[in-house]
């Protein structure tokens, strides 16, 4: 972090750029940008509540500190009845700062399941990777807690022209996933999640396979048969050097 520059990192800090890759995501002082996108659009005074609600986490990492600003900023809009902020943060021209507005939606008890993934899909198209993994981040507890629902929903994204909505569909249901809570109900049975894998074992985007890969290693660390079943069968089906290569990254714990 260091090798950032002033001016890159001032930019940052004041929203005008997006983070380059993952160390100036990182870097970024969340609460100095918070301070500057709010009293820019003359909303200093949401500022306070928002940095108490951000001394009280017993934790700080990049995704509570988002958690807590998001949530803050969905107080603030519906206190103030000011759905305005939300579209403004929503198309930003900082990617740390529309990764809070993953948090505003994920926690707007307003929002049914469909409402709420029909509004995140947005985030998980984003053009910026950080976004897009805080996109699916914010609604995993949600996903968890509504496990057959959601995975009903998400299955229908696996058709999606847009390999990041796809992804998001896979990325978002890994049983172990990463920075995340785990799904003890897919780590002990991951056949729930074939509607989403099935459509996607041959996907001609390897962010998309990367992801089934992975969520299928996942998988194999408590279900190690399932996982060499399935890949047999993949194996018989499809000759894609997609699907061979998801099946590599699949059995690459069990193959060890």
């Amino acid at each position: 972090m260091k090798d950032i520059s002033n001016d890159i990192l001032s930019r940052l800090n004041r929203g005008d750029i997006e983070s380059a890759n993952l160390v100036e995501w990182l870097a970024v002082d969340q609460r100095l940008l918070l301070k500057n996108v709010l009293t820019h659009h003359n909303r200093a005074a949401y500022l306070k509540p928002i940095l108490e609600q951000m001394d009280r986490l017993p934790k700080q990492t990049i995704t509570t500190i988002n958690e807590a600003i998001g949530t803050g900023l969905l107080e603030q809009i519906v206190k103030n009845n000011d759905e305005q902020l939300f579209h403004l943060i929503s198309s930003h021209s900082s990617d740390a700062v529309r990764c809070w507005a993953t948090y505003v939606i994920a926690r707007d008890a307003s929002l049914d399941l469909n409402q709420k993934l029909q509004k995140m899909q947005l985030f998980a198209a984003d053009a910026h990777f950080g976004v897009r993994e805080m996109a699916w981040l914010a609604v995993r507890k949600t996903i968890a807690e509504n496990l057959v629902q959601c995975l009903t929903i998400l299955s229908q994204w696996t058709s999606h022209y847009d390999e990041n909505i796809r992804r998001f569909a896979s990325e978002s249901t890994r049983p172990r996933g990463v920075w995340c809570v785990h799904i003890d109900v897919l780590k002990q049975a991951p056949e729930l999640g074939l509607p989403i894998l099935e459509p996607l074992k041959s996907d001609p985007s390897k962010y998309v396979q990367n992801s089934v890969g992975n969520w299928l290693n996942d998988a194999s660390k408590t279900q190690p048969n399932f996982v060499r079943h399935l890949c047999s069968r993949w194996e018989s089906e499809s000759n894609s050097k997609a699907t061979k290569y998801i099946i590599k990254k699949a059995r690459r714990t069990i193959d060890d």
